[in-house]
């Protein structure tokens, strides 16, 4: 009896590009990465990927604002505290 095996690999998609930095920018750069056990390319795109989820959240937030109107003080404080509350339970694998 013989069995047909089929493996599929799934291969992360990339694109390379050439990027110029400022000396001193790049230098800080490498230093990040090593000291988190990377590599340059991905501390930059786990670093963009973060800037690109805070600018959907600022945007979802002016989105709501402009539909619901502004946040209150005490609304703000309390997203805060619970965005505070949620990344404390979520384990990151790095220390603080």
């Amino acid at each position: 009896m013989s069995y047909h095996l089929s493996y599929h690999l799934v291969v992360a998609q990339r694109q390379k590009r050439s990027i110029s930095l400022p000396s001193g920018l790049a230098d800080a750069i490498d230093v990040a990465a090593t000291a988190e056990g990377t590599t340059v390319s991905a501390w930059i795109a786990e670093t963009a990927a973060h800037r690109l989820r805070l600018d959907a959240g600022r945007q979802g937030v002016a989105e709501w604002e402009r539909q619901h109107g502004t946040l209150t003080p005490d609304e703000i404080a309390d997203g805060l505290a619970r965005a505070r509350a949620m990344l404390r339970r979520q384990p990151t694998g790095k220390s603080a």
